[in-house]
């Protein structure tokens, strides 16, 4: 039964940005039980690191291939064999770290570097999903956390503070710094090969209908900005241009606890006739962004990254795009060891019948289990939400992938109320996919993320030394604020004065 609803409700909706046939195509959908055979992922088990599925990219590393099909690759690319390339009796050839990252560095033109910039930070900012660290943690960092959930409250999560500078005031965005963050890579590149031909890491991204308008009014001021200007003249690039696939949002839907069938939530903050606004999860991305990725690999873009906004330490890594092209794989997704931050996302996981996946905490395996699989001794592979994808490969077939992606509705308890979301899960992607590799990665340099407000406030190194803070916790923001320091000095280009991190 459809259901029958108010023209304040229709009207509130629209307001909103919401796309009410999406919405009720999807409630239909859900209450005909086409998605009942979506089921929570059973873990059969977790992988270990093996050098050739699971990857370590240690500075010992070394990648063995046929001679021949390495030299295919190369040839295919355009690439030189690397010098530091060595020849095992002409049947095969080795690749010590230093030759994988030369080949990723020479590839880096023609790698794009895409973000995932979703709805706004809605379960950012939110108390109650900043209580996940417990009563006490939330009380060490509160004043902190008042003073800048304002700044994040409704806004797009990319133009949020990235960190908190040592003096207590808002850092660099997300997005500012990552448009840095190219610029620097490509000044690197230039000194090291010399001008690159076409463009350099083109950016790109998925929007949606309600920040949309907002990112490209910010993208517009950063052109000028003293963070990005200079570099953009010294490399003759686009300070900050991002091709874009804009995302429609769809309505909550009642809570499971309401039973069958599904209907509209329409009781927002406690409002009659009043919807919520969400984006249908980011694994919407391969349908909004299959014409942007299309039209770069019509480019001569080969292989594209895509990762989550909010980490700092999602960045391209010449090392991971050199072993994918050796590889000749589809894709590769970066993993590290699961900490006690670790709440919401994905991990990697076996399944019964001996495929791999990522399994996201709450939508498709239970937190419950994770610890389970914890407690009988397992590492637990923490998806670091960056992928990166060979186009030739996922071109073709993008609009097939949008397809069979799982679709998961699960119940929510926010400020806004108790209420059911429908979302595509971007990294299950990996159980489509018929092969990938695993990059083992150190969460301290590659997964400096935030999924709480509060965990950037942990990673910039406040309540540091506070005794609410719990040892373990506290040993991971320590681990954190380390590693945000070395992105900041390093990648990022910033430098330490007066207590801000300035260009």
């Amino acid at each position: 039964m459809q259901q029958d609803l108010s023209p304040r409700l229709k009207a509130d909706m629209e307001a909103k940005g919401i796309d009410l046939a999406l919405t009720l195509a999807i409630l239909a959908d859900y209450n005909a039980g086409l998605y009942d055979n979506v089921k929570p992922v059973k873990a059969a088990g977790v992988p270990a690191v093996d050098g050739r599925r699971v990857v370590a990219l240690s500075p010992a590393f070394e990648y063995r291939l046929p001679a021949k099909e390495a030299q295919a690759r190369l040839k295919a690319l355009d690439l030189p064999l690397p010098a530091a390339a060595r020849s095992d009796g002409g049947r095969e050839l080795s690749f010590p770290a230093a030759a994988i990252r030369e080949i990723g560095e020479r590839l880096l033109p023609r790698v794009a570097y895409g973000v995932l910039n979703g709805g706004s930070a809605t379960s950012y900012a939110d108390r109650k999903k900043n209580l996940a660290f417990g009563e006490a943690a939330f009380e060490a960092l509160a004043p902190a956390f008042e003073a800048l959930a304002p700044l994040c409250k409704d806004r797009p999560k990319g133009l949020t503070p990235a960190f908190v500078n040592p003096d207590g005031s808002p850092g660099a965005s997300f997005l500012l710094l990552k448009a840095r963050a190219r610029l620097i890579a490509a000044q690197s590149y230039i000194e090291k090969y010399g001008p690159p031909r076409g463009g350099f890491l083109p950016l790109f991204q998925m929007s949606s209908v309600g920040n949309d308008a907002e990112l490209a009014a910010a993208y517009a001021r950063y052109a000028n900005d003293p963070f990005l200007a200079p570099l953009a003249e010294r490399t003759g690039l686009e300070p900050c241009s991002f091709a874009t696939g804009v995302q429609p949002m769809i309505a909550a839907f009642t809570h499971s606890e309401e039973g069958r069938p599904k209907r509209i939530f329409d009781r927002a903050y406690g409002k009659p006739d009043a919807a919520i606004a969400l984006p249908g999860g980011h694994g919407q991305c391969f349908k909004i962004l299959a014409d942007t990725l299309r039209a770069l690999h019509a480019r001569g873009v080969r292989f594209a990254y895509l990762g989550n906004v909010d980490n700092l330490g999602y960045l391209p890594d010449p090392a991971e795009v050199g072993l994918l092209a050796l590889s000749g794989e589809p894709a590769g997704f970066d993993f590290s060891l699961r900490t006690p931050v670790d709440v919401k996302g994905g991990i990697l996981v076996e399944t019964a019948e001996g495929g791999r996946t990522v399994a996201d905490i709450g939508p498709a395996i239970s937190f419950e289990e994770v610890k389970r699989l914890e407690s009988g001794g397992a590492s637990i592979l923490f998806n670091c939400a960056t992928g990166l994808f060979d186009l030739d490969w996922l071109v073709p077939r993008i609009e097939e992938i949008g397809r069979k992606l799982p679709l998961r509705v699960t119940d929510q308890d926010k400020d806004a109320g108790r209420y059911s979301q429908a979302e595509q899960v971007t990294w299950e992607v990996t159980s489509i996919l018929p092969s990938f590799l695993a990059f083992a990665v150190d969460k301290y340099e590659r997964f400096i993320a935030a999924k709480l407000l509060a965990e950037t406030l942990l990673t910039s190194g406040l309540a540091k030394g506070d005794p609410r803070i719990q040892p373990e916790l506290a040993e991971t923001s320590r681990l954190l604020h380390a590693g945000l320091t070395r992105k900041l000095a390093g990648p990022y280009g910033l430098v330490l004065s007066g207590g801000r991190w300035t260009a």
